[in-house]
């Protein structure tokens, strides 16, 4: 007697997928909503009867009519073949969804509170506890896991959903770890009675059992990570989904065992160039020549390139060179103590809000695509609040 359940997290789907673009050419947002679907495969070829969306599921909290309809069809399609889903607004979706693009079927279940839903199927009963991205999560834990209710809800097997940094968690090439601040859960605030918390927010998949002292944790947490690479810092990471059988062992939180689904994603890389003038077109060729297919490439240079040398580094410039199907987005590295400037053309490529860690000496470079980070929320800033407009009479 065991219920499968598939975990996934952060599609930001609609990032880089205009609605009426204003050039012709390839699209982010297009590989994003692919590997949504191959996230999905377990649930769509029957091996996971419910679905949980870690958060992130759009890429902000205002999105357009159109692709909400898309996303929200698709989430219909499955809950019409009988599988179940829930989902955690997270700090993209500002912690809430908007009324007009909540979900009304009766299998497609949001946290848009601290709440806790009941499931009865393949002879398990599944209780999910819940709340949406809680920016102040540090002091706030407690009462917003007790405001669940979980503990007074039985339950065969209990699972905590939530869209939060954990300390402990480990992200970049460079191996930032999570320690504090008032967005990140302590180890210690794990709570109890739990089979495992899924999060999302983390964009590399993991799972932390013990906290930064060493000690177990209440539950282990899973993150299932981005599905796709939506920044620079995550070349080097998997991408997928964790597919979790759960069943009854006599605990209050049941017993829950995992594993990752690979799938395969666009390759990045990352290629050092010199921008001097002289040969500098024959240096880009042979960069992009190595590359592998339909590869994402950012050509890091190692000065500042002279105004002899831009015209060959704009976006129309680089596309027409690029072999079909390759990306390529440039950044330099910035004078110390200079002004943060914006390139005269900047490549188009995916505003992320992703960040890294503080590169190693002398690999500081100008993010042309990217936001600029804070240390306990190395994914960038959350998105800027919307201004309230005044009601006309």
């Amino acid at each position: 007697m065991a219920l499968r359940l598939l975990f996934l997290s952060d599609t930001h789907l609609g990032l880089d997928l205009p609605g009426r673009p204003r050039a012709e050419r390839p699209r982010r947002g297009d590989d994003l909503f692919a590997s949504f679907e191959r996230a999905l495969e377990p649930a769509v070829r029957g091996e996971a009867g419910v679905v949980v969306h870690g958060g992130d599921l759009f890429y902000r909290s205002r999105v357009p009519a159109w692709l909400a309809a898309r996303v929200f069809a698709r989430l219909a399609d499955l809950a019409d073949a009988g599988v179940d889903l829930f989902w955690v607004p997270g700090n993209h979706e500002r912690g809430a969804v908007p009324r007009e693009l909540l979900l009304t079927h009766p299998r497609v279940r949001v946290f848009d509170r601290p709440r806790t839903f009941l499931l009865s199927r393949d002879g398990v009963t599944l209780a999910l506890a819940g709340f949406p991205y809680a920016p102040r999560i540090r002091d706030d834990a407690p009462a917003l896991f007790d405001a669940t209710g979980a503990a007074s809800v039985p339950a065969d097997v209990r699972l905590l959903c939530l869209h939060q940094a954990v300390e402990g968690a480990t992200v970049g090439p460079w191996d930032f770890v999570f320690r504090s601040g008032v967005d990140v859960l302590r180890g210690r605030d794990v709570p109890p009675g739990f089979a495992a918390l899924l999060s999302g927010h983390i964009h590399r998949s993991q799972v932390l059992a013990r906290d930064l002292s060493g000690r177990p944790l209440a539950a282990p947490v899973l993150f299932a990570g981005s599905t796709d690479r939506v920044s620079f810092v995550e070349r080097f990471e998997p991408k997928g989904a964790f597919l979790l059988q759960l069943s009854p062992d006599g605990s209050p939180g049941g017993r829950a065992t995992w594993a990752f689904r690979e799938h395969p994603v666009r390759p990045m890389a990352v290629v050092d160039l010199d921008p001097a003038p002289a040969g500098l077109s024959g240096r880009i060729d042979a960069a992009l020549g190595r590359l592998e297919p339909r590869s994402l490439v950012r050509l890091r240079l190692l000065a500042e390139p002279p105004a002899e040398s831009r015209t060959l580094l704009r976006p129309d410039a680089l596309r027409a060179r690029a072999p079909e199907g390759v990306d390529v987005s440039v950044a330099w590295p910035r004078p110390e103590g200079a002004a943060p400037r914006t390139a005269p053309s900047p490549v188009p490529a995916a505003r992320s809000g992703r960040s890294r860690r503080a590169a190693p000496p002398g690999d500081a470079e100008a993010q042309l695509s990217f936001e600029p980070f804070r240390p306990s929320q190395p994914y960038g800033p959350p998105p800027r609040q919307a201004t309230k407009r005044k009601r006309t009479e």
